[in-house]
């Protein structure tokens, strides 16, 4: 079926399989479905080294022996922080983290990854790049990135920041199928404003999968809103109930099928951030 990942194909930089599918003119094209990927072998340990004395490649160095110094060698290069957000949240093939990341170049993405394998952050194991130790010790960094910028440095969503397929892969890594009680459902996602319009998720009991173009399947319930109210309430600035109570959202389904939505929705994991600002800026 067109629309549907049709067949494999397509090695990218770093040696892993793209999907593609097969168009009715027998033509290859990107897949239009994107599923969740094999976990990693997560038991392989490493002991982090991010004392070596030898330089591969650039590396930016400030000429001062401190420990702040020495953590912005291995952490200040530009999308490094972003790369270990997506790590630390579930991201774990290379095809993963670069949609998530579309504003990276795959070949600036396989740098950077080399990098943080070579510190002893990142561990790649049968195609899948594991979280070490180091990179865990990392996550109350990362989200305390968060907590301040939440309070100092957030506001309304600038254009450039509103990319439809990076919400949607978002999304779709937060959608928790148990609701659902292990059938089949269809969520189709329409945003008036943005690029690209329209979107499925197929959640199915042990996977989510993505489509670019009708899965063929009957929908159980229809999302629409404007590209920047969606994000906004991905990331805890507007609550789902309310846009949805004041029409900034429409939710088209049965009673059953759109509480099981809502249920499924797990949104971003910076939204407690967002609304301990949003409450502390209210007092």
């Amino acid at each position: 079926m067109e629309g549907v990942v049709g067949g494999r194909g397509g090695t990218d930089v770093r040696g892993e399989r793209e999907d593609v599918g097969v168009g009715r003119r027998g033509g290859r094209r990107e897949s239009r479905c994107h599923g969740s990927e094999r976990p990693a072998d997560r038991t392989t340990s490493i002991v982090p080294n991010l004392n070596r004395s030898e330089d591969h490649g650039r590396v930016s160095r400030y000429g001062q022996y401190c420990p702040i110094t020495r953590s912005l060698e291995v952490l200040g290069d530009r999308w490094t922080l972003l790369v270990i957000r997506d790590l630390l949240v579930g991201a774990t093939r290379f095809n993963e983290l670069a949609r998530g990341l579309p504003g990276m170049s795959r070949g600036l993405l396989s740098k950077r990854l080399d990098q943080l394998q070579r510190h002893g952050l990142v561990v790649h194991t049968d195609g899948a790049y594991t979280p070490t130790p180091a990179c865990e010790d990392l996550r109350p960094v990362v989200f305390g990135l968060a907590e301040w910028g939440a309070r100092w440095a957030f506001g309304e969503p600038r254009p450039d920041e509103l990319d439809p397929m990076v919400l949607m892969w978002w999304i779709r890594a937060g959608i928790d199928p148990a609701p659902f009680d292990g059938r089949r459902a269809v969520l189709h996602v329409e945003m008036p404003d943005a690029r690209r319009r329209r979107f499925w998720f197929v959640v199915e009991p042990q996977d989510v999968s993505l489509c670019l173009t009708d899965p063929g399947h009957d929908v159980d319930v229809t999302l629409r809103s404007s590209l920047g109210v969606l994000y906004q309430i991905w990331e805890g600035r507007i609550d789902l109930s309310s846009a949805a109570r004041s029409g900034l959202v429409d939710l088209d389904g049965s009673r059953d099928a759109v509480g099981r939505v809502r249920r499924a929705l797990q949104l971003s994991p910076v939204v407690p951030y967002v609304k301990a600002a949003a409450r502390a800026a209210a007092r």
